[in-house]
């Protein structure tokens, strides 16, 4: 069934709100399918995404892998006329269910963009704890959590001596960093990652790919890349995309990463990750 974004079938119990917590969460997609106006652009994502696990979401432009990662912290729905079918949900609720908040919702799912987008007129530290400020949270003591969030960030050496320079002077991978800081410094229980690495220099890649590694352990990571690579380094688990001409995104095959690219069911699949097209 469609469903304008944020509504519920009728029929279906309210959902019980999201806990808060510091664990790594579990989400699961189930038969996910999005419109943009009356244009099918995912059909029938079925996918988990494990506790303390990355899952890399792959395959070429245009086949739905960041429409998908939007729609999993209900960033699909701000766009004029989408619409969405299927559930989603974290730790087994329902994350767009009736009783839940969209910005609640992103406190527990938090998201890192492209391109970095720190407040530029904000410090270093002001950037850290702007998430915490905007979802009205007290913290006992805010200057630990800005060093613990920098810290996971792969940034604190770099900045230690410098929390009152403003986030905007720092390099484009410094802010990269400074945004996965802020993201962590609201403790998610996942963290989406839309092409984090894509306008860095390797240098800038490897420290946040390094991170990656390091925060894995304590919060479920979700990472769309068009970097094979990339996904062999980083991931646990892939999820391969594809969607035909004129027609919507799918996931084809989806496994742990060294199947993926080893040993891979789908003849497709071997021919996207040996750069056959794509």
């Amino acid at each position: 069934m469609t469903m304008s974004l944020g509504r519920r079938a009728v029929g279906v119990p309210p959902a019980r709100p999201i806990t808060a917590g510091r664990e790594a969460g579990e989400m699961v997609a189930e038969g996910v399918c999005a419109w943009f106006g009356k244009r099918l652009v995912l059909e029938d994502v079925t996918l988990t995404m494990a506790r303390n696990e990355v899952t890399a979401l792959i395959g070429p432009s245009g086949c739905g892998k960041s429409t998908f990662l939007r729609i999993l912290n209900r960033m699909h729905e701000t766009i004029d006329g989408a619409q969405l079918a299927g559930t989603v949900s974290l730790n087994g609720t329902d994350i767009y269910g009736l009783e839940q908040r969209a910005v609640e919702v992103r406190r527990h799912i938090g998201m890192v963009f492209q391109r970095p987008n720190p407040f530029p007129a904000m410090t270093i530290a002001q950037n850290v704890l702007s998430g915490l400020r905007f979802n009205r949270l007290r913290v006992a003591n805010p200057d630990e959590v800005v060093e613990e969030a920098l810290v996971k960030a792969g940034l604190w050496n770099e900045v230690r001596n410098r929390l009152k320079a403003l986030g905007g002077d720092l390099s484009g991978g410094q802010q990269q960093r400074l945004c996965i800081a802020r993201a962590l410094a609201l403790r998610p229980s996942v963290l989406l990652m839309d092409e984090p690495c894509s306008a860095l220099d390797p240098t800038s890649t490897r420290r946040i790919e390094q991170t990656i590694g390091d925060i894995s352990h304590e919060v479920t990571v979700v990472i769309v890349t068009h970097n094979m690579q990339q996904a062999q380094r980083v991931s646990d688990r892939c999820a391969f995309f594809l969607a035909g001409e004129d027609e919507p995104g799918r996931v084809v095959e989806e496994g742990p990463t060294e199947q993926m690219f080893g040993n891979p069911d789908d003849p497709r699949t071997r021919d996207y990750v040996n750069g056959q097209f794509g």
